[in-house]
């Protein structure tokens, strides 16, 4: 009862370290397992695991094979929830770069890897190959944490974000058919017996996994299953099509859920973010159970066979040979410059999907007696914890090294996509400023996409947008809803991350009618609220440019925007064209003669401009005198 409890309160906390300090959560959870497995025979007084999996006649967890059904339950679970976050038009938009890196990189990764393993480690070809498929994958969960804090250029964020998630099921799907093109020819000798065995696993894999896929939305979609029970229902359906699809087929399980995952993904569910949050909260307790339990379930003598160097020549061909050649082969002919494919070449951390499944499917061949099965789990540990290390040690060194690393972050979010959001979004867009929108209302964002702004189904109460590495350049927030707690929550949960530069949210009515208590972080006008701008907006939906000839100038124009409810200002473009908003204490901006007042509404007649700067010259001359 201690060991159980104890594996899942370390785990939650090695989750809780990793979210902390901004690491990948396999790193804690391996080296834990480590440390209270093999690692603890040289500190216990009787030499033996703190936490043994396997039960061997006095102590263990897992009776028998118990063990091996869980990883494999476990395992067609996560593989199930990766499948459903991969969407048949995201791979089609990601651009060429990032589909040749799951085509063509993949390919060099499988060949090269496998090559470098059957000769440096004088393994077969069948399980240099297996090792090869094992460590495809990189995956968002660990790449995110790594690059969370870098401010790269948004389209190597963007490549290194999709080929994480892309890559992760299409790995698990080349590496679920090398095992099992493996194991069919089990006893064959690769005949046709074999292959007609591979065959069979393929066929019933793919069968089961797209039929019952399309069973179960067809259910979801006729309210067949009530919401209560949609999620528990959702696991027992992708367990039980795991177990029977192996039931038709050994070794096809794990092959049907994730091409399940793979086509449910891409039916148009009603809750399927839903069930994808159930999926991932799921998977984050087992990830957390597994890596333990795997991780203490290697013994000493399974190490030393990688306490050599041929380990570090492996990694070494892997991390910098394997990966930089599919990376220059996959972007050759494309706008990436040199110094930004050395960055996506030194950054492939592998991750939970390479760990998890390379446990399973070394226990299944050891099991089965094939030579070089014993190498499978401590060759792809080393370097999943390689290339983990490596990445979250150096990534940020490196990208300064390099010349990717952005000194400035320029990129706004802006926190609502309303008409208003759209038409200020659209005017920086065209001023060469990366702009994200943000907002929970589907419409808005599909409108804003027509747009062709990049915008984000979400809300400023969840941790996704923290999360997202496509936001590294971005430095300033503008709140800008028609809820202004929305607004205010947006400033206190997001200003850390986004808002390194500047962050505003619009003022409330109250405010408004204020002025005395102008907030410090108001934007534009202290006397404009969400309402105000949408009005203007709406019989003016035009953002216009006035030339600046000086600070008292400017002031006049400010002037004129707070007694004529048709104008609000909005930013002040300099002689370089860079954009600075204005603040709701708008006076405080520094003017230069040529700059450019940019605003929303009516044209600004040319006598009035005349009134108020005279008007400005008499105020200064009258406080002269009273000098």
């Amino acid at each position: 009862m201690l060991e159980l409890a104890g594996i899942i309160i370390l785990g939650i906390l090695a989750q809780w370290v990793a979210w902390k300090f901004k690491i990948p959560a396999i790193l804690p959870l391996i080296l834990i397992g480590l440390a209270v497995g093999p690692l603890a025979t040289f500190y216990t007084e009787d030499g033996s695991k703190l936490i043994e999996p396997i039960w061997n006649g006095d102590t263990g967890l897992f009776p028998g094979e118990s063990l091996f059904y869980f990883v494999s339950l476990a395992i067609s679970i996560i593989l199930f929830e990766g499948g459903l976050t991969l969407r048949r038009g995201e791979v089609l938009n990601v651009g060429p770069v990032i589909v040749k890196l799951i085509t063509i990189a993949v390919v060099v990764t499988f060949f090269g890897a496998g090559v470098a393993a059957h000769f440096i480690f004088d393994l077969s070809w069948q399980i240099s190959f297996l090792f090869a498929a094992l460590i495809i994958v990189t995956g968002p969960t660990v790449i995110t944490p790594i690059l969370r804090n870098i401010p790269l250029k948004k389209d190597v964020s963007a490549i290194l974000k999709w080929e994480g998630i892309l890559i992760d099921p299409i790995g698990a799907l080349v590496a679920v058919l090398v095992f099992e093109f493996i194991s069919a020819g089990e006893g064959h000798e690769f005949t046709q017996t074999a292959m007609a065995e591979f065959g069979k696993i393929v066929l019933f894999g793919f069968t089961f996994g797209f039929t019952f896929a399309h069973a179960l939305g067809f259910c979801i979609k006729k309210n067949i299953i009530p919401h209560y029970l949609l999620n528990v229902f959702t696991l027992a359906t992708v367990l039980g099509v795991f177990v029977l699809a192996d039931l038709f087929a050994h070794e096809s399980g794990l092959l049907a859920v994730v091409v399940m995952g793979m086509v449910l993904g891409n039916i148009n569910l009603p809750n399927i973010k839903e069930l994808l949050y159930f999926k991932e909260s799921l998977s984050v307790l087992l990830i957390s159970i597994l890596f333990i339990l795997l991780s203490a379930n290697i013994n000493i003598e399974d190490l030393l066979l990688i306490y050599n160097w041929n380990a570090l020549l492996l990694f070494a061909a892997v991390v910098f040979l394997v990966r930089p050649l599919g990376v220059f082969v996959s972007s050759i002919n494309s706008s990436l410059k040199f110094r930004e494919k050395l960055f996506i070449s030194w950054v492939g951390p592998r991750g939970i999907v390479a760990a998890g499944i390379a446990s399973l499917f070394g226990l299944k061949l050891a099991s089965q007696g094939i030579p070089g099965a014993e190498y499978i789990t401590p060759l792809v540990f080393m370097i999943v914890l390689g290339t983990v290390l490596l990445n979250a040690t150096t990534a940020r060194g490196f990208a300064k090294l390099v010349g990717v690393f952005l000194t400035s972050s320029e990129g706004i979010l802006i926190i609502g996509a309303s008409s208003i959001s759209r038409l200020i979004g659209t005017y920086l867009n065209k001023n060469n400023r990366h702009v994200v929108l943000v907002d929970n209302n589907r419409t808005n964002i599909r409108k804003a996409k027509e747009l062709g702004l990049e915008a984000i189904e979400g809300s400023v109460y969840s941790d996704d947008l923290g999360n997202n590495i496509e936001l590294n350049d971005v430095g300033y927030l503008m709140a800008l809803t028609g809820n202004s707690e929305i607004n205010k929550m947006a400033i206190s949960k997001l200003q850390k991350h986004f808002g390194e530069n500047g962050s505003f949210r619009v003022v409330s009515a109250d405010e408004m009618s204020d002025p005395e208590n102008n907030p410090q972080e108001g934007l534009f006008s202290h006397t404009d609220d969400f309402i105000k701008l949408t009005e203007v907006a709406r019989k003016h939906p035009t953002i216009q440019e006035i030339q600046l000839n000086s600070q008292e100038h400017y002031s006049g124009l400010i002037e004129i925007t707070k007694t004529d409810d048709e104008i609000i200002p909005l930013f002040v473009k300099d002689n370089e064209g860079d954009l600075s908003i204005i603040p709701s204490n708008s006076q405080e901006v520094e003017i230069e003669e040529g700059y450019l007042l940019v605003y929303l509404g009516k044209t600004i007649e040319t006598d009035k401009i005349n009134e108020s700067t005279d008007l400005e010259e008499t105020v200064s001359d009258d406080e002269e005198d009273k000098s």
